[in-house]
Formats: structure tokens, C-alpha cells, sequence
């Protein structure tokens, strides 16, 4: 049986039809490819109120893994750590700081990421940039730990 998954791309003019979204087609189908059960990637506007709206409905879908894509920056708008700080139940610093470890190696401007990563419930949730080479780079972690991370909520022993 496979997990379900979700993403959630955070951006304005992406809300508006003014953009499409790039970033969060391919977490969608990085976590597809490799066996979670997701739908096309949903988009909301910037904004703390609106993230955490989002996360919390996600959630009570039975969501176990849920990636956000975009404003994570310093950007006036860029409230995704606000909202999505608001849902979490504990903090997984780690998996944020090896995201923004990993993007600086190509993109000094990395660390300017404020991305969050921890659990809300049983469910991990992981902040990326929008960026689409951010994406490509973050899924990829999160690909390495999410079942070890699940199994854990799920309280499996440590492997």
C-alpha cells in the first residue's frame, strides 16, 4: 500500500493564473515516481493565514507527507515558515538545514532560505524553495528519509 502524499505550491501570481507553476509539478512527480499516492500539486497564495489553512485541511485528509514549494525567502510576502510553524507539533531542524547545506553548494542564496521541516501529528512536513533547481535538489532528500521519518511516527524501530 502506498502513502499519500501532497504538494502545495505557495505563490501569488501562481494563485492568480499570472504563472504557472513550475516547482510544484516536479515534486509531484519525483513523489509519484517513487510510490506515493498524490495529485497534481495544489496552489495557494502567499501568506501565513493561507499556508497554514491549507496544511491544516491537508492534514485532516489523512496527508502523511506534505511538501510546500515557494515563499520560504525573505520577500515581503514570503510568510510559508509563519504559517506553516503554527501547524507543526515538533521541529525537525535538520532536515531544513541539510536543505539549505545542499543548495548552497550550487547557489550561495540558499541560506537565505527561512524553509521549516518537522511533524504535525503523523505526518512529516517539508517547506522547500520555489525555485525549480531548489525543487529538483530538496526533493531528493526528501526522498532519502521520508519513509525512515514515517516509520518512525508510525513507531518502528530505528533501522
Amino acid at each position: 500500500m502506498s502513502l499519500a502524499a501532497a504538494v502545495i505550491t505557495v505563490s501569488d501570481r501562481s494563485a492568480r493564473g499570472e504563472r504557472v507553476d513550475a516547482s510544484g509539478p516536479i515534486a509531484v512527480e519525483a513523489l509519484h515516481g517513487a510510490g506515493f499516492d498524490i495529485d497534481d500539486a495544489m496552489i495557494v497564495p502567499d501568506g501565513a493565514d493561507e499556508v497554514e489553512r491549507i496544511l491544516r485541511d491537508t492534514l485532516q485528509r489523512g496527508i502523511r507527507l506534505i511538501v510546500t514549494t515557494g515563499g520560504t525567502g525573505i520577500g515581503p510576502r514570503d510568510r510559508t515558515p509563519e504559517g506553516t510553524a503554527r501547524v507543526l507539533d515538533r521541529e525537525l531542524p535538520g532536515i531544513a538545514e541539510e536543505l539549505r547545506r545542499r543548495g548552497a553548494v550550487e547557489k550561495p542564496a540558499a541560506v537565505l532560505s527561512r524553509g521549516l521541516a518537522g511533524v504535525a501529528g503523523d505526518a512529516l512536513i517539508v517547506n522547500l524553495p520555489g525555485s525549480t533547481a531548489a525543487v529538483r535538489d530538496g526533493i531528493r532528500l526528501v526522498l532519502e528519509i521520508a519513509h525512515h521519518a514515517l516509520g518512525q511516527l508510525e513507531g518502528e524501530d530505528h533501522r
